[in-house]
């Protein structure tokens, strides 16, 4: 068995900018955790599966992608979850909760993944710090964060599958939505 978790990563001047932020706060106040992940946008949360069926996971993610087409993704204001989370604000557009609704149902009902509380309660963002985020250092951080806010938006042209490999979440596969061609080549894990 492997952890994957499947989401939106944004294209590479976007995901820049995160991992820049990202990258500051880490040499600022040693929070490092969000840099085991590209900036991501969670569509849903990870799962383990046997990943001698990568294939055909990929395979039936991608039947499954074929039913939607490329929508805009924007990006915001910095927010946070209490004082445990600091992320991007992402709109939570019609086309956006469509996906995750229909991807939450899909993973239940074909793939037996269970339905977690943050599939349930889905608030779109891009984590900039977690875990490793201590409530002393919080209020600097989320001044940081704040000072290098930016607005954004990209056309999201399918969504990846990342896979867990030694401690770092990695892109393994780009799953394309109907008529998306790639504009930018799916080796993100290069640009981190």
């Amino acid at each position: 068995m492997q952890k994957y978790f499947l989401a939106l990563v944004p294209p590479a001047e976007i995901l820049e900018k995160a991992e820049s932020i990202k990258q500051e706060i880490r040499g600022k106040f040693n929070v490092k955790y969000a840099l085991k992940s590209p900036a991501h946008i969670t569509l849903k949360m990870p799962f383990s599966y046997n990943e001698a069926k990568e294939a055909v996971l990929c395979e039936q993610l991608s039947v499954f992608a074929s039913r939607f087409k490329p929508f805009k993704v924007e990006l915001g204001k910095i927010n946070t979850f209490g004082k445990r989370v600091i992320f991007l604000g992402v709109e939570p557009s019609a086309p956006l909760l469509l996906l995750q609704s229909a991807l939450k149902t899909f993973c239940k009902k074909e793939l037996n993944l269970i339905d977690e509380l943050s599939d349930r309660n889905y608030h779109p963002h891009m984590t900039l710090a977690f875990k490793d985020l201590k409530t002393t250092k919080f209020d600097g951080v989320l001044e940081l964060a704040k000072s290098r806010e930016f607005e954004a938006d990209f056309l999201a042209q399918g969504f990846y599958l990342l896979k867990r490999e030694e401690g770092n979440w990695r892109v393994k596969e780009q799953i394309f939505f109907s008529s998306a061609k790639s504009i930018e080549s799916p080796q993100i894990n290069d640009l981190l």
